[in-house]
């Protein structure tokens, strides 16, 4: 008796340890382990995220209409001030709409204006207009002169200045008006057409969203002008090589340090708003240009013809060398100076004509210009001969090549229209301004592309890391793009400019952070393979102990319910 005693609290003893042991697994084992070897995902938003996926850009721009003396009657002065608002709505896609909203304020000019607008020139009249005042930057104001003011040539009846004012004369129609209203409705094509000048326009706004929405443009012509420029960068590497082939022909002394500073800082201080820019040059001897040009008779020089071009490039890119240390785009400005035995060298375009430049550029990389140097070997000349070189000509050719890769515009004005040079600094006002418009509207397409792929990339692999740093960049970033579609609305230019750059910044640095590189962690395959070894043997003795404890307390009812029956 005492033997069947001990046996059953021995086997009690043996159950309730069995019990313990698998309640200490279930309650603390399985908890613990799923804690422990969960995937960290630190707290995205999501829903702002998905709200800037359908993008919705609203254009804001002011306009200022300014009428001089005897333009508007006398007695529909008194209706002065008055403004206007004008919309246009535009459809990219299905996810992506814009709205062009122009806020036109038409006023009498000032007696300080009438004195500015009095110069005899048109060019004396807008920097005595600029010393008046200084538009904010987005903003326009156009000066309505009388037609016959003597400041606009008979064939122009539009004057581009480099600040951000026009100055537009009146035409017949104009004048046979005799209600206010019927004046703004003859002068409401000529504005629009300023307007499509000097700011931001259909074109250049729909080949800034290049990044989000895929155009299929009408000519080669229009493909060449979409990809010439660079795309939108934080900053700019620019390099100047000078390319001596053959240094026992002659000596070269290029001044690029003042030359740079003369004719390309000035550029680039101007446009420090919309990028950072670094300068570097080099010079390579020995250096050809991996074609061979071909010699013509008829015009005792040798040629490179447009066809062979595109050959030029990759062969010298080997020896120009890199900055590791940057990941800014660089632009590339070559200046080749043929050998004695291939001078003089100029380059043919389509039509076997001499490019006036004797340059070429190269979409998103640069330009190359050839300067010949055959005036300088005379009969009698010692080699090495030292040349120095006009840097005046070389820069100016680069200078133009530089605006075009960097996206300023440069097509031809409408007719009637006369646009003033860019002067000391290469860059008008209003082309700041027009650059900076597309440049906003690219950052923020660029940046809701990388912000929604990288949500949507984190949604579909579920054991991806997100670490408190990269949630707090895209945080960031969606701030930040809030921000500028709201300055944007609100026509605030250089405030948009700037949070577009913090948003696509913080948006890149988010998504090509290293940790969310998935083959850093084990699929769920890999992770059964891991653990079943590990777990398998633990759980086997004590899911056995669990269904026998189960089926002796089956036994013992089916023994209790026979008993009573």
């Amino acid at each position: 008796m005492t033997e069947m005693a001990t046996t059953e609290v021995e086997h009690r003893r043996g159950q309730l340890a069995a019990l313990s042991i698998a309640a200490v697994v279930i309650v603390v084992g399985v908890p613990l382990w799923w804690k422990t070897t969960e995937t960290y995902r630190a707290w995205l938003p999501v829903s702002q995220i998905q709200e800037l996926a359908k993008l919705e850009l609203q254009l804001s721009a002011d306009v200022e209409v300014v009428f001089a003396r005897g333009t508007v009657p006398p007695e529909q002065q008194k209706k002065m001030p008055l403004t206007q608002t004008q919309e246009e709505d535009h459809a990219v896609d299905e996810d992506t709409a814009l709205k062009y909203r122009y806020e036109t304020r038409y006023r009498t000019a000032t007696v300080m204006e009438e004195d500015a607008l009095n110069k005899p020139t048109a060019a004396e009249a807008d920097l005595a207009l600029h010393m008046l005042s200084e538009s904010p930057c987005g903003s326009l104001v156009i000066y309505v002169i009388p037609e016959s003011s003597s400041q606009l040539p008979q064939d122009a009846d539009v004057y581009i200045g480099q600040r951000r004012t026009a100055l537009l004369r009146v035409v017949e129609q104009m004048r046979a008006a005799k209600t206010l209203e019927q004046l703004l409705h003859h002068l409401q094509p000529q504005i629009k057409q300023v307007l499509r000048v000097m700011s931001f326009s259909r074109a250049d706004i729909t080949a800034a969203l290049s990044d989000r929405v895929r155009f299929h443009p009408g000519s080669k012509e229009s493909v060449a002008d979409s990809m010439r420029a660079f795309k939108s960068s934080p900053g700019y590497e620019i390099t100047f090589s000078l390319l001596n082939p053959d240094p026992k022909s002659h000596r070269l002394y290029w001044d690029i340090e003042g030359a740079a500073q003369t004719y390309i800082q000035p550029l680039l201080t101007k446009m420090s708003p919309v990028a950072n820019f670094s300068i570097d040059s080099q010079t390579l001897h020995y250096t050809m240009l991996g074609v061979n040009p071909r010699y013509d008779a008829s015009r005792g020089a040798y040629t490179l013809n447009a066809d062979s071009l595109a050959h030029v490039i990759n062969p010298v890119e080997a020896r120009l060398g890199s900055n590791a240390a940057s990941s800014n785009p660089v632009l590339n400005f070559l200046l080749y100076v043929p050998d004695a035995h291939h001078s003089p060298l100029y380059i043919q375009d389509h039509h076997k004509q001499e490019v006036p430049s004797n340059a070429f550029h190269s979409p998103r990389w640069g330009g190359i210009m050839v300067y010949n140097v055959d005036g300088y070997y005379e009969t009698e000349a010692e080699f090495p001969v030292d040349i120095n070189i006009n840097m005046a000509k070389v820069m100016g050719v680069f200078l133009a090549q530089l605006r075009l890769l960097l996206g300023v515009q440069s097509s031809p004005p409408p007719t009637g229209f006369l646009v003033a040079p860019c002067g000391s600094t290469g860059l008008a006002d209003w082309e700041l301004d027009r650059l900076m418009w597309s440049r906003s509207v690219e950052n923020i397409a660029t940046a809701t592309t990388t912000i929604t792929s990288l949500a949507q990339l984190l949604d579909q692999i579920g054991n991806i890391v997100i670490n408190d740093n990269i949630a707090e960049q895209v945080s960031s970033a969606v701030a930040s793009l809030q921000l500028a579609v709201a300055e944007l609305e609100a026509g605030n230019l250089g405030f948009a400019l700037q949070f577009s750059k913090e948003a696509i910044l913080a948006s890149e640095k988010a998504f090509f952070d290293p940790s969310l590189l998935h083959l850093l962690y084990f699929p769920d395959d890999q992770k059964f393979a891991i653990y079943i070894p590990l777990f398998l043997p633990m759980c086997v003795p004590i899911l056995l102990s669990l269904l026998k404890i189960a089926s002796e307390a089956r036994q013992k009812r089916r023994e209790k319910q026979a008993k009573k029956d």
